[in-house]
């Protein structure tokens, strides 16, 4: 019931389209690109729900007060301490290697605002655990959701993650301006 009410409202009500050429295994980082706005999580729960999936995702910490927070854990969120010291890449890298099933949704800008410089914890998570990346964009011009694309992390970080930007280069966000790549060039 909830998977079709999802369906009906993200891609008859809103009018999206799904490209995903791809079935998630049980163990998966989902790189989700551009992320410029809160649209962006109501867009990806709806996806979720609509394809049956369910994947944690991160979030900062400052959104777990209450009510919101056990809303927000319940979907799968886990909160991220931004101001702690300690490796939450190792340690859901280690989590990730003992459970049966992983499945991590991470937009790599880190923030909705302008940054180049994309984080790379999802990328050594997906490396310590071997786990594949899978590239999912949101391109609200198109009112499109697509996946056409998986990354196996090399141990090479720089190439892969030229790679992984490179992917996105051509989605928009909801606020276009609010992404980007950074400076890299295409070979």
């Amino acid at each position: 019931m909830f998977q079709m009410l999802s369906k009906w409202i993200l891609y008859h009500l809103m009018g999206w389209k799904k490209d995903v050429r791809f079935a998630l295994p049980d163990k998966a980082i989902i790189c989700l690109a551009p992320h410029t706005s809160n649209w962006d999580f109501l867009i990806g729960q709806l996806y979720a729900r609509a394809e049956r999936q369910k994947s944690n995702f991160l979030m900062k910490r400052e959104w777990f007060f209450w009510p919101f927070g056990t809303v927000f854990r319940k979907l799968g969120g886990i909160p991220v301490w931004r101001d702690r010291h300690s490796s939450m890449t190792d340690r859901l890298a280690d989590y990730a290697i003992k459970a049966d099933k992983f499945q991590l949704c991470i937009t790599p800008e880190g923030t909705r605002s302008l940054n180049p410089d994309w984080k790379k914890g999802f990328y050594y998570i997906a490396l310590k655990a071997r786990l594949p990346i899978f590239l999912y964009a949101v391109d609200y011009s198109r009112k499109l959701i697509q996946c056409t694309k998986i990354i196996t992390p090399s141990g090479d970080v720089e190439h892969d993650m030229r790679e992984i930007k490179l992917y996105f280069k051509d989605f928009n966000g909801k606020h276009p301006e609010l992404f980007t790549i950074g400076d890299i060039k295409e070979q």
